[in-house]
């Protein structure tokens, strides 16, 4: 019995990226890490939204698909970046930045501690604030906040230590 191979005659289409998906499972999560990074809600949905509008448009030149969140997490951050570069700039030539005023109500929705928490935050190097914000604000493993931070695992850990080292001080806490 003889078999014959048929020639692929179509080339292997690329694996297309269901950016709704993952817009629709991370969003969320996504506009808090970038709230936490510059601030305000606003500029964190415009950080995200273009984040996911690039992922879109740049869906089938991806070389991996099964990246496109760690992709859309790095333009997060990376727009992040950019925001507070941008800030920093007109800081230098303009009056200091003020974060925006909170509403009555979301201000009574804001316990103190949480406040504090966020102001303490805010003062970490911004190294230490990204990889404590994905550890522990978005859940993500060692690996993955390596990924999306482009370091390495050991770098990961001991950045989240000295964060929290530095956190605990800023707060009071004695350890």
């Amino acid at each position: 019995m003889e078999v014959e191979l048929l020639p692929d005659r179509e080339p292997r289409a690329r694996e297309r990226v269901d950016v709704a998906t993952i817009f629709a499972e991370h969003h969320v999560g996504l506009v808090r890490l970038a709230v936490v990074m510059v601030g305000d809600q606003a500029t964190a949905e415009d950080i995200v939204q273009e984040a996911f509008t690039r992922t879109h448009a740049g869906r089938s030149t991806l070389r991996d698909p099964g990246s496109a969140l760690a992709y859309v997490r790095s333009a997060v951050l990376n727009g992040s970046r950019s925001v507070l570069r941008r800030r920093a700039v007109r800081l230098r030539r303009a009056l200091p930045y003020e974060p925006p005023v909170r509403s009555a109500e979301s201000a009574a929705l804001v316990d103190q501690d949480r406040q504090e928490v966020l102001l303490a935050l805010s003062r970490l190097p911004r190294r230490q604030r990204e990889a404590l914000s994905l550890r522990y604000y978005l859940d993500l493993s060692d690996a993955e906040v390596a990924e999306v931070m482009r370091i390495g695992e050991s770098t990961v850990r001991s950045t989240i230590a000295r964060g929290l080292k530095a956190l605990g001080r800023a707060l009071g806490e004695n350890k």
